[in-house]
């Protein structure tokens, strides 16, 4: 009887740690897949602002986030380089929102 209860104990614990895998194995190919649909953004975004064969374009850094939101920061020589980038990223698709933060040199 205690052999049948041991292996019955046994047999849960290990029904209930291969579950706890793949709970993580699950989660992890989420993040996975978001990382590789935010590099994807990011990825379309720079070959827009490559392009426009503007060199100014090629200083300005671009990062997504996991909600496609788009942040662009570096340096631009006027207001109207950095607002070009802007409205390249804004018609990017998979793009939800754009944070300007380039600064237009002196």
């Amino acid at each position: 009887m205690k052999t049948i209860i041991l292996s019955a104990c046994v047999a849960l614990s290990t029904v209930c740690a291969m579950s706890s895998i793949a709970d993580t194995v699950s989660a992890d190919a989420s993040a996975a897949g978001t990382y590789v649909k935010d590099s994807a953004i990011t990825t379309k975004v720079k070959a827009k602002l490559a392009a426009k064969h503007l060199s100014t374009l090629t200083r300005i850094k671009v990062d997504t986030d996991a909600d496609g939101v788009v942040w662009l920061s570096g340096r631009a020589p006027t207001k109207d380089a950095s607002d070009l980038a802007a409205m390249i990223a804004k018609n990017t698709e998979g793009v939800n929102s754009v944070h300007n933060d380039i600064v237009v040199e002196p």
